[in-house]
């Protein structure tokens, strides 16, 4: 079943694939997107407020910048996306989930979101802000996460061995459990001033 119908007074779309739109002129139609597949659009700048995406699949589209105040992204994967500076903290929280594959999040905001079990593969979250955050038993597998900010970040059984870049104060986060490579862990020393050689 594809196309739409009236869906508890807003536009339901269900098993639609949207290929290669350019939305930064003609905003995309707000409702629930169930099951839709993006692939190759652009959404910079768009206003995603009050938008729901269920079980949705975003390919290569440029996410920058988009407005997310009470924005549902339930069980969403993305996947070469770029994603600069996009606010997910403003986003719905309830069932807030997804997945983050060869994306570009830096600038972005986690702040106080609850977003456990998150998987961030071969991604650049530089800059990202993860304060006050839940992530845990998230798996960051070979981000740079050069100046991403961990401040009072529930990092509980999180995975960061193939990551790099990272400074995470161990005084000022949960870490019970949580999983470094030894070459990371300079970014884990990184307050004491403390000189570590091979």
């Amino acid at each position: 079943m594809s196309g739409k119908k009236d869906f508890m007074s807003e536009v339901y779309f269900h098993d639609k694939t949207f290929y290669s739109k350019d939305f930064t002129e003609n905003q995309p139609t707000k409702g629930v997107y169930e099951n839709c597949i993006f692939s190759n659009c652009n959404f910079n700048s768009c206003d995603f407020s009050g938008f729901q995406f269920i079980d949705c699949e975003f390919y290569e589209c440029d996410l920058s910048l988009i407005r997310t105040e009470k924005t549902a992204f339930r069980d969403i994967k993305f996947k070469e996306c770029k994603l600069l500076g996009v606010r997910f903290d403003t986003c719905n929280e309830f069932g807030l989930a997804f997945s983050f594959e060869n994306c570009n999040l830096s600038h972005a905001s986690f702040f106080k979101t609850k977003i456990k079990k998150t998987i961030f593969r071969d991604s650049q979250l530089q800059e990202t802000d993860f304060s006050d955050c839940d992530i845990t038993s998230a798996v960051f597998d070979r981000c740079n996460l050069s100046r991403a900010q961990f401040e009072r970040t529930n990092l509980a059984k999180a995975d960061f061995r193939t990551s790099f870049n990272y400074s995470i104060n161990p005084e000022l986060n949960r870490m019970k459990k949580a999983k470094f490579s030894l070459s990371g862990l300079p970014g884990l020393l990184e307050k004491y001033d403390i000189h570590i050689e091979n």
